[in-house]
């Protein structure tokens, strides 16, 4: 089903419910280890089990996480909030219920702006609550054939829950704002935000209503949203289902629906849960959670440079494009690791080109990330400089920096070692030039008979004779010479 036509007279109304594993050495409310991957249920004990008389203790780094996230959102971390038990029997709920957190939740009244491409209009994004939470065990539905399996590995691992106000006008505008979020949870270093692991889970709140109404109609809530391409697509779908409904004289339900990738479509999974149906209490076994101005100082202070920040920076400070700013900003990493080199290298642009292309490439190719590559800036600004000098080509500059990044040596170092210098030398060009010409008659007499082109096929021939050490510019010249003399 495609998206909304853009005659209908209906708009679609979203809102996302978004769940952050928080980086943490240790679950929320015992010290069994958090990691990911570990074989099926070893990492629990009574406390995560729900076992009798087991009793919960937070996690103080999972509040400092949950706090920072808070404020880098705009919100109001309240200096008071409570815990409370939502009841529900799933069978990855080992206890039969989750500690969470309702009415008086950690933080409220965010908010985000998204700017539209090029700058020119802004949306404001509500968020309505920040609260934190455990995290539930894990069905597994394909490891035994016909079978549930459940591992509670993941039961009680640290979570926050960001809901923002019904304000996306349009899937694509969820899209974006979720691609900024996940920027600046990992600008935070309190998620690695990794879909495929589970660390970042979205599902949406989708209705429609009469184009300019103010009013709010029933909504569905989508489940399985693996990707932000995929929700995308499910957000088109839903809301594209809701207008056929109403316009055929039905009746939207209540209803949480599954998205099935495969088939580009959501059906519906079961009857959407009421607040009333997880009868919240505090929870008895933790005290209210107080925070205190220190607690609160100490969380801003730590806040980093924020994507959209840093993003503007690259361009006022560096004069980078647009473009440039925007691929650096999305990863704190190689933000950090770019200004670094462009500190030492003359040519800002220069050094974004390499970080941009070389150096993601070489990261890419290895699967590390830019740290994990272990290339210090001022090799790199080394390696830059000898380029810009002319004593080294672009070709031979790539295989200088892989072998760098193989060996541990520097530019000069590698270039010494394995013969690979710019050859500019005269009379070194013009002997590869002749031999190329003299193996190449025909080629010659049509370049000369007006087919200049060919130029470029005699420059290729004396790069791969050379072994692509000779400087393309005077060999060009050199070339045109000699085509140009008869010689």
């Amino acid at each position: 089903m495609a998206g909304l036509r853009e005659s209908s007279s209906y708009e679609p109304v979203i809102g996302l419910e978004i769940h952050v594993q928080l980086k943490t050495r240790s679950k929320m409310f015992c010290g069994c280890a958090a990691e990911f991957g570990a074989p099926p249920n070893t990492n629990v004990c009574p406390v995560c089990l729900g076992l009798p008389g087991a009793l919960p203790v937070v996690n103080a780094s999972a509040i400092e996480l949950a706090v920072q996230t808070a404020l880098a959102l705009g919100c109001e971390v309240h200096a008071r909030s409570v815990f409370a038990r939502k009841n529900y029997f799933y069978p990855d709920l080992p206890k039969g219920y989750q500690i969470s957190q309702y009415d008086r939740p950690l933080a409220t009244g965010g908010r985000v702006e998204l700017s539209a491409e090029g700058g020119s209009a802004v949306t404001r994004i509500r968020i309505r609550r920040l609260h934190m939470e455990e995290d539930s065990g894990k069905s597994l539905h394909e490891r035994f054939a016909g079978k549930t399996a459940v591992d509670l590995n993941r039961a009680g691992v640290p979570l926050i829950e960001i809901v923002t106000e019904p304000d996306f006008p349009a899937a694509s505008q969820a899209r974006a704002f979720l691609d900024l979020l996940k920027k600046t949870l990992q600008y935070l270093g309190v998620s690695d935000c990794n879909m495929e692991e589970g660390s970042l889970r979205v599902d949406a709140n989708v209705s429609v209503r009469p184009a300019g109404s103010g009013e709010l109609s029933t909504k569905t809530e989508v489940k399985n949203l693996n990707s932000f391409s995929q929700l995308e697509k499910a957000l088109e779908f839903e809301a594209s289902r809701h207008v056929a409904v109403l316009e055929s004289g039905g009746v939207i339900e209540h209803q949480t629906m599954l998205w099935d990738p495969e088939r580009g479509e959501a059906r519906p999974m079961r009857s959407k849960e009421e607040v009333h149906d997880y009868r919240y209490f505090p929870e008895p076994d933790l005290p209210i959670l107080e925070l205190g101005d220190d607690a609160l100082a100490r969380a801003a202070g730590a806040l980093p440079e924020m994507p959209q920040e840093k993003m503007g920076r690259l361009v006022s400070e560096y004069g980078l494009p647009t473009y440039d700013a925007e691929v650096l900003s999305s990863n704190r990493e190689i933000s950090d690791y770019f200004e670094a080199v462009a500190r030492l290298t003359p040519n800002p642009k220069l050094a974004s080109n390499w970080v941009m292309v070389e150096v993601l490439a070489v990261a890419n190719e290895r699967g590390f990330s830019v740290v994990e590559l272990e290339l210090e800036p001022v090799r790199l600004a080394e390696l830059i400089a000898i380029v810009a000098a002319g004593d080294l080509s672009h070709g031979l500059a790539r295989q200088v920096l892989s072998r760098m990044v193989e060996t541990g040596k520097g530019a000069e170092e590698v270039m010494e070692d394995e013969d690979l210098r710019q050859v500019s030398d005269s009379s070194q060009l013009e002997g590869w030039a002749a031999e190329t010409l003299a193996e190449n008659p025909a080629e010659v007499d049509r370049y000369r008979a007006g087919e200049e082109k060919l130029l470029a096929f005699f420059i290729g021939q004396v790069m791969r004779k050379s072994k692509g050490k000779a400087d393309p510019d005077r060999l060009r010249e050199v070339l045109e010479k000699s085509l140009a003399s008869g010689l």
